[in-house]
């Protein structure tokens, strides 16, 4: 039998083959192993760029992303939370939000669960985004853990969904942060990562002026700070497409795979199942 290694490079390689020949939107895309902020040259110096960039707008994180996004993103963390309102409705379900940020996503969970009370935690590596979620969150039972998405605190087969949202994608290696969540994971487990996307046509043309212009010099203008803000176009311009993602998550093993595009492509919901 074809051992897991060799199942993940058989299937990588059909998906760099698949656009190769016009099927995906970015060639280069399928060798990509995760974020890559500039002056990075492996993935701890990746990793450790990516925290200090969060940690440097943790302050202003929340009215940015709010403003930039014109409050579309408070519906999308709505619509991923009731996508999961199955799951959140059972008895003792445990939940976690992986590269929580400040909160949002967990709390959009949280009330999405009502009566239910899920126990729902978030994690993130950063401590000063941590913070402000825990500041946020006086008075409600979400919990909160520092810790790094590709080395869970978790025991295999523990979780019965995890959730990501606007984070995986700054993950330092796709692959293992995928096959770190399908550790986790009871069977019958879901996942779900709401992420950026780059739609095509006018719209995309529209999306990307906006995107690579306007959202830097805003955010920058607003956060004081320079780089997070065109860290931002560039790592979604570097993110997977859907069919490329789907099959990654295939390889670490999920079933069941799916990708639902929210307000016309600009974001989406990548979904499986243990």
């Amino acid at each position: 039998m074809e051992t897991r290694a060799k199942r993940e490079v058989t299937a990588l390689k059909r998906v760099a083959l698949d656009n190769l020949s016009g099927m995906g939107t970015n060639p280069s895309k399928s060798a990509v192993i995760g974020a890559a902020p500039e002056g990075a040259v492996d993935s701890h110096s990746a990793a450790r760029a990516v925290r200090e960039m969060f940690t440097s707008i943790a302050p202003r994180y929340d009215l940015l992303n709010h403003l930039l996004s014109c409050n579309v993103d408070r519906l999308w963390w709505r619509r991923t939370a009731r996508t999961f309102a199955p799951i959140l409705a059972r008895p003792e379900t445990q939940v976690l939000d992986l590269c929580c940020g400040t909160g949002d996503m967990a709390f959009a969970l949280l009330r999405q669960a009502g009566m239910a009370r899920p126990r729902i935690l978030g994690a993130d590596f950063s401590h000063a985004m941590l913070e402000r979620a825990k500041s946020k969150s006086a008075g409600t039972p979400l919990e909160w853990l520092e810790a790094d998405a590709l080395q869970l605190p978790f025991p295999d087969a523990s979780l019965d969904l995890v959730t990501s949202a606007f984070g995986f994608r700054n993950l330092a290696d796709y692959d293992a942060g995928l096959r770190e969540i399908f550790r986790v994971l009871r069977p019958n487990g879901e996942c779900g990562i709401l992420d950026f996307s780059e739609p095509n046509g006018l719209r995309g043309k529209v999306y990307r002026l906006y995107f690579k212009r306007v959202l830097p010099a805003i955010g920058t203008m607003i956060s004081g700070v320079k780089g997070p803000y065109a860290y931002l176009p560039a790592s979604v311009e570097r993110f997977p497409q859907p069919a490329e993602m789907l099959e990654r998550m295939r390889v670490a093993g999920f079933r069941e795979v799916s990708w639902t595009p929210y307000t016309f492509g600009i974001a989406g919901l990548y979904r499986g199942q243990k």
